[in-house]
């Protein structure tokens, strides 16, 4: 590991080292902002809802256009980890749509409904309350944003650690007409087309559609199906009208129809129970699951109608109203065998109903935003555990553990916050928000025998209820917000900022009541004993983060560098044990066990780069740009309590945030001729560096050593031409790594806790591909 990131740091250290030389030794010019897009990309975001240079944010923010994206070769909204520090947007495991967010070690691995996100994720303003159908196609969009640290204050929907804002594009009001078509390994055929156009002078549309498809890195050996491969459709369709000169209204909706096969995992085991006949595959994208009662299927649409009336020079108001709703199938053969082992197919739903309205302020020295959000949403998951080989031990044959759980959440919030130019150098930021939530939860847990349920056209029948819960619950919050910022010159600030985040308690859906203690050992268990058990409460994060931004040598060198620490409390840590119900010694169910176990102290550095290494170096218009990140996490338990009351902090690991992150983007662009037409080439070196990354609190094989990734992008446009031609390569040096995995394994005797075959498999990023692309603008 260490000798992976010595060589990649070596590769950053050079670049960075380079850069004061060679943008010194420019001649000083008067550079144009087209100039200055060319060299950096998008600088304008909208982190603190208003538009500003991304330099004078005091935020951490990273900012990527679309045509940077497109030229990275960015599909999924989850590559943009590869380039952003201290970032991990994974795909979640068993899914190829659901998304899992962590941003400075603060996130959500279980997709389960009744887990509010550690991250949120906004399309256009739009909050997503669920991370179902989120991992996005990177299409026809204008910029994505990441903030990190919480966001409360400014934001419609408190995330505490942090938030990825997909912004699309506007309409223009001349036609416009785009269209990309690639090919590529594994079968790869992607179509891209968007348009718009004014149908008056003030009435503009514009629709945009995706068709992804791809054969699978793997093979499923006991169906036949391909594993990891992709059928996507996706549209969208939007309509501005300028009502007035300070009345506009714009109407979006989206839609996304996932038809690709169920990803199941790669077994790292062999089989635990005669005959013993399954050895470990080689390849890890192959796999030996059974469960096929129903099919992968993932269908997600929303749409949103935002009003914006500007009162005047210094007032706007703006209302954001959003429905969305989603729903999808999935066969999850967690033992990965074609025996009934641990079999689990499951039925997600999901639906939010959200209104936000701002007030923005903008004068002369005061600028803000008061803010108003109300979010009313439904999310349930049923599912059945079949466990086929236990029942046949037990003499059930057929034996079978279906859980329904919904949870419905209520919220409102009021928020606030303003800055104030103390002079053209200092300047204030306060800020506020006060959120109720309300949860509702029903679960219904039976066991059956003979099979699936009815629910997914089995002849199960049930013979037990082991929990019929309904409760509900309140939680409250305020959250401050306070930032110094200094200008010592229009090209550097230096900030310093305290925030306060939160995120609300709720109700665990797989929660077994007949598994509640008897905690006032009375010998019965109350129903207040039930609703400890099932319910769990907010997490609290103070954090403090100091920074500084920079534009220097000329407009050449653009850096940022932030430094944070954030004291966590009632951190939510949820998981799943067996279950014992009938006291013989084995696990005939499992159950979710969601605690507010733990206690964290997390502290770290980002640093991020973009500089003019050298212009003209080959022609008169070269431009070469070196792009550099860096986030380090020091993410430490100061207490973590187990289920025996145990603190067994210095034996548990924060998940998915690797100590060390960082790129290295390397740009050359520069007048190319082919075939005696002019014209000109891009391109694009970056290689992504994670440290060593656990999947779960405790150390397991699942585990995913350090690795860096390499990706290579060619883009040419001739000139006066409508057309380009792309080539990417991604995954350079066929790195194989995990990013999700199931584990139902004794750490310490490696006996199986779930199940008799154990559970023990991983899910693999993608393997190195190659893709061309053409494309037309309009």
């Amino acid at each position: 590991m260490a000798v992976k990131f010595n060589q990649f740091m070596a590769l950053a250290l050079c670049a960075t080292a380079l850069t004061p030389v060679a943008a010194y030794a420019q001649t000083e010019t008067e550079e144009t902002a087209a100039s200055d897009e060319r060299r950096f990309g998008a600088i304008v975001v909208t982190a603190q809802r208003r538009e500003e240079n991304l330099l004078d944010v005091p935020l951490s923010v990273s900012a990527f256009s679309g045509d940077l994206l497109a030229d990275l070769g960015v599909q999924t909204m989850d590559e943009v980890a590869k380039i952003s520090p201290n970032v991990t947007l994974e795909v979640s495991r068993g899914t190829n749509n659901t998304i899992s967010a962590f941003i400075r070690g603060v996130g959500q691995q279980d997709p389960v409904s009744g887990f509010e996100s550690g991250v949120g994720i906004y399309v256009d303003d739009v909050y997503l309350n669920r991370p179902q159908g989120s991992v996005l196609e990177v299409y026809d969009i204008e910029r994505i944003e990441v903030l990190r640290g919480p966001q409360g204050t400014l934001y419609g929907r408190n995330t505490i650690g942090g938030a990825v804002k997909y912004v699309t594009k506007g309409l223009s009001d001349e036609p416009t007409l785009k269209a990309r078509g690639v090919l590529g390994t594994y079968g790869q055929k992607d179509v891209v087309a968007s348009a718009s156009t004014a149908l008056a002078d003030t009435f503009r549309v514009g629709a945009g559609v995706g068709i992804f498809t791809r054969d699978g890195f793997g093979e499923n050996l006991i169906t036949g199906e391909e594993n990891y491969n992709k059928d996507v459709l996706s549209a969208r369709l939007s309509a501005e009208w300028d009502v007035t000169d300070a009345f506009q209204l714009r109407i979006a909706g989206d839609y996304m129809n996932d038809e690709s096969n169920a990803r199941q995992g790669h077994r790292l085991i062999t089989d635990l129970f005669p005959p013993f006949t399954y050895p470990v595959l080689d390849d890890v994208y192959d796999n030996r699951a059974g469960l096929n009662v129903v099919e992968q299927v993932v269908e997600v649409y929303g749409g949103s109608l935002v009003a914006e009336y500007e009162v005047n020079d210094t007032i706007t108001l703006k209302n954001i109203l959003a429905y969305r709703e989603d729903e999808g199938t999935s066969p999850i053969d967690f033992d990965a065998l074609p025996e009934a082992d641990v079999d689990v197919p499951g039925i997600y739903t999901n639906d939010q109903l959200s209104n936000e309205f701002q007030l923005l302020y903008s004068g002369d020295r005061l600028n803000g935003i008061v803010g108003a959000y109300y979010l009313d949403a439904n999310s349930s998951t049923v599912f059945d555990v079949l466990l086929g080989t236990t029942g046949a031990v037990l003499n059930l044959p057929g034996l079978n553990a279906q859980t329904f759980g919904e949870v419905s959440t209520e919220t409102w919030s009021v928020f606030a916050d303003f800055t104030y130019d103390l002079t053209d150098q200092f300047a204030i930021s306060l800020g506020g928000r006060y959120t109720e939530d309300k949860r509702s939860s029903i679960v219904l847990r039976r066991t059956y025998i003979g099979g699936f349920s009815p629910f997914f056209g089995g002849p199960g029948v049930p013979i037990a209820t082991t929990s019929n819960f309904d409760g509900s619950a309140k939680f409250d919050d305020f959250s401050p917000r306070v930032s110094l910022t200094y200008k010592p010159t229009e090209d550097h600030t230096l900030y310093t900022t305290y925030s306060q985040g939160f995120k609300g308690g709720s109700f665990d859906p797989r929660g077994q009541t007949s598994a509640a203690p008897d905690l006032d050992q009375d010998g019965t268990v109350s129903p207040e004993e039930v609703f400890a058990f099932m319910q769990f409460d907010p997490e609290e994060v103070d954090s403090y983060e100091i920074g500084w931004k920079a534009n220097t040598f000329n407009n050449r060198v653009q850096t940022s560098i932030a430094a944070f620490f954030m004291d966590y409390q009632n951190v939510q840590i949820p998981g799943s044990v067996g279950l014992d119900t009938n006291g013989d010694g084995v696990n005939d169910t499992f159950t979710g066990v969601t605690t507010n176990a733990a206690s964290a102290d997390l502290w770290g550095v980002e640093f991020e780069g973009t500089a003019v290494l050298g212009e003209e170096i080959f022609n008169d218009s070269d431009l070469f740009t070196s792009s550099v990140s860096v986030g380090y996490i020091n993410a430490e338990f100061n207490e973590f309590i187990d289920a025996f009351g145990n603190d067994v902090a210095d034996e548990r690991v924060f998940q998915n945030t690797p100590e060390w992150t960082g790129s290295l983007r390397l740009t050359y662009d520069t007048p190319f001729h082919i075939l005696q037409r002019e014209g000109r080439l891009t391109l694009n070196t970056l290689a992504s560096y994670r440290d060593d990354s656990s999947q779960f609190e405790v150390r397991s094989p699942l585990d995913q050593e350090a690795y860096t990734l390499v990706d290579l992008g060619l883009r040419w446009k001739p000139d006066d031409s409508r057309w380009g031609f792309t080539f990417t390569g991604k995954n350079l040096t066929d790195e194989r790594y995990k990013v999700a995995g199931y584990n139902f394994i004794n750490p310490a005797t490696g006996a199986p806790t779930l199940g008799l075959e154990g559970v023990l498999n991983a899910y693999y990023g993608d393997p190195r591909t190659f893709s061309i692309g053409v494309d037309y603008e309009f």
